[in-house]
């Protein structure tokens, strides 16, 4: 893994009573695109802010570069920032937006010309330079805010909702730009999102975020298919998680009970879940598999519902369903929208299986 230019260690703010962020610990690769992921008041952007320099730490220290920034200025942190308001100034043209950092660090002027059009081809905008931001669209001043953050290539590029106030298509593809010019600088970025999409889409690695504490953090294919937590499962993700108890181990996987499932197995990444334990049994809507009665057997289990309800999403078609447990607990399956579709009737009893390897079992 290539060497960090980021690492947090012990970082934590409070205010009154009120933990911000609790003690953290954080190490961020050169040339990584990190994800802070979360709800509102997780702590993800106050530990941006912290990194940034906007706000001061109550303890711990941030070290980029080997260097302890904790209490530098901004200025001093050798990052830039994207912020979802754009923050470009209206009358400056957008050639001169992009050249400000540069002549605040008093970059000669030829050389700030070329690193202007560099910038600008980097985000294919070179036809605009002479504009001013409000003869822009909106995806445009939001790739002139790049273009201004990365010409002085700072080694950590810090990025808070930078997508927020855009469109689903624009966004969709300001996603796929940014990608690429992260590959192409190779600059470490820090990105803050609560939108589980584009998390899941941009990055090398998520730090799942909640009440100031970090829940997981890993590789958005480790947080989607081996959720630590229920916080995990269910954040990240749609989740069927039903009420189990373990029955048997071996490894990783375990066999469970659960009210309505004639027989279950799940995996168990967590090495304290044992015989009798309370577990929460994750199933992803797409890895059940629907059958028209519940009779059919499977490898990882069985259970029946009721359907209450179809929803065709376009590629997508999710049937609503009531488990025939005790508990009556809703079920979502999903699969790719087919003539199959018509054959589910509402109120119909299905049969709903899954692979052992689909499943997890999470410390209840």
């Amino acid at each position: 893994m290539p060497a960090s230019n980021l690492q947090i260690s012990g970082l934590c703010k409070r205010y009154a009573d009120f933990v911000a962020l609790a003690p953290t610990d954080l190490d961020v690769a050169q040339g990584e695109f990190l994800t802070l992921l979360g709800p509102s008041g997780s702590g993800k952007t106050t530990l941006l802010s912290l990194i940034a320099g906007l706000t001061q730490p109550d303890d711990g220290q941030v070290c980029i570069n080997g260097v302890d920034v904790t209490y530098g200025a901004p200025y001093e942190r050798d990052i830039g920032m994207v912020f979802q308001n754009y923050a470009l100034f209206p009358h400056m043209t957008v050639a001169e937006n992009i050249a400000f950092p540069l002549q605040m660090r008093k970059t000669d002027a030829k050389a700030a010309r070329d690193k202007v059009m560099q910038a600008l081809d980097m985000v294919h905008l070179p036809h605009v330079a002479g504009r001013y931001p409000r003869e822009l669209s909106g995806g445009q001043q939001q790739r002139i805010a790049l273009a201004r953050c990365m010409v002085y290539r700072p080694s950590i590029i810090l990025m808070d909702e930078p997508l927020g106030a855009l469109d689903k298509k624009l966004r969709d593809h300001m996603q796929l730009e940014i990608k690429r010019i992260h590959r192409e600088l190779g600059t470490t970025i820090v990105y803050v999102t609560h939108d589980q999409e584009e998390a899941m889409t941009m990055s090398d690695r998520i730090c799942l975020m909640n009440a100031g504490s970090i829940a997981q953090l890993g590789t958005p294919a480790d947080l989607y298919f081996r959720p630590k937590s229920v916080f995990v499962a269910d954040f990240l993700g749609e989740s069927n998680l039903l009420d189990a108890v373990v029955t048997g181990r071996a490894g990783d996987q375990v066999q469970i009970s659960v009210q309505g499932v004639a027989k279950g197995e799940a995996m168990a990444y967590d090495k304290a879940i044992g015989n009798g334990k309370p577990v929460k049994l994750m199933l992803r809507p797409q890895n059940l598999q629907v059958h028209d009665d519940a009779a059919s057997e499977s490898v990882g289990g069985m259970l029946s519902a009721k359907l209450t309800d179809i929803m065709v999403t376009g590629s997508m078609t999710k049937l609503y369903l009531q488990s025939h447990a005790a508990d009556g607990a809703p079920l979502v399956a999903a699969f790719p929208t087919n003539r199959r579709n018509s054959q589910y009737q509402i109120g119909q009893t299905l049969g709903l299986s899954w692979l052992a390897a689909d499943a997890v079992a999470i410390a209840g």
